[in-house]
């Protein structure tokens, strides 16, 4: 079935949604486009928004259908990207009603939420029930560093076969969005895109539970990224997404596996070395 979606990954909002059954990756290309347009503000997202009406009846239920989130989703995404995207520190004390006040969401989907983040390791809870962002220790690292180095080339490795163009047009525009957060000093700008920028690679492998195995991963160490960014600043950080993309155009998959190899090997690095300053200092 042909892509929705134009040669951008974009989706245009007046196309006819009456047969349109979107796949797994019509779905990531679609969610990146809301995110880039969060991020940017996009004049698009004005316009789209304002075709709404234009669309007919049943066009227009289906894709509200399509985009809609049920509460306690909506809520476990939204502490989800905070801890990813750095908003929470290590060591962080979480509690039900700090988030149900932040987000303006009830207690009990708010609870369900830190549930679900818990068994996802991206939360602590202790015995006496105090909730908190994990501290990454040394060991942890050692773990962490194993499992990407073994799981994300892979996934970067088997993508090149059956990304979309639309997909790689995506990765292109969280690239530039990355690229624009790092010349301006916009830690959440890049903590946001580096994720979107891997993830929608990871998820054109079609590698689930890899997939989910390295979304895990990167919630353990997200908001440890923060402190990388604070430590070093945006200009220093590692980028190999630009060979990644030459390597992907070329389809060499080889090429694709070894940069996301060194993309990895020089983030953990960098993670490693926050962890030793933040050790001495204390």
């Amino acid at each position: 079935m042909h892509s929705p979606f134009d040669a951008a990954g974009f989706f245009p909002i007046t196309h006819n949604l009456i047969n349109f059954c979107p796949t797994r990756q019509d779905t990531l290309c679609f969610h990146a486009r809301l995110a880039c347009a969060r991020d940017a503000c996009s004049a698009q997202a004005k316009e789209d928004e304002d075709a709404l009406p234009l669309l007919g009846k049943k066009a227009k239920g289906r894709l509200m259908e399509y985009v809609k989130r049920p509460v306690h989703q909506s809520v476990y995404e939204d502490i989800r990207d905070q801890i990813l995207f750095g908003d929470m520190a290590p060591g962080q004390a979480v509690t039900i009603q700090g988030l149900a006040d932040t987000l303006k969401a009830g207690m009990t989907p708010v609870r369900e939420a830190i549930r679900r983040l818990t068994s996802d390791g991206a939360l602590n809870m202790t015995e006496n029930r105090r909730v908190s962002v994990p501290v990454i220790t040394h060991n942890c690292i050692e773990e962490l560093e194993f499992m990407r180095k073994t799981l994300e080339p892979e996934l970067a490795r088997r993508a090149v076969s059956k990304i979309t163009d639309a997909a790689k047009e995506v990765l292109r525009a969280h690239d530039n969005a990355l690229n624009s957060a790092i010349s301006q000093g916009d830690i959440k700008g890049y903590l946001t895109h580096n994720y979107h920028f891997h993830a929608t690679l990871y998820q054109a492998a079609e590698a689930p539970i890899m997939t989910a195995t390295v979304d895990r991963l990167w919630l353990r160490f997200g908001p440890s990224l923060r402190v990388v960014c604070g430590r070093h600043g945006t200009m220093n950080l590692p980028d190999k997404h630009a060979d990644l993309l030459a390597a992907l155009d070329c389809n060499d998959a080889t090429g694709v596996h070894d940069a996301m190899a060194e993309d990895v090997h020089q983030g953990m690095i960098q993670i490693r070395e926050a962890l030793h300053a933040t050790t001495e200092l204390n």
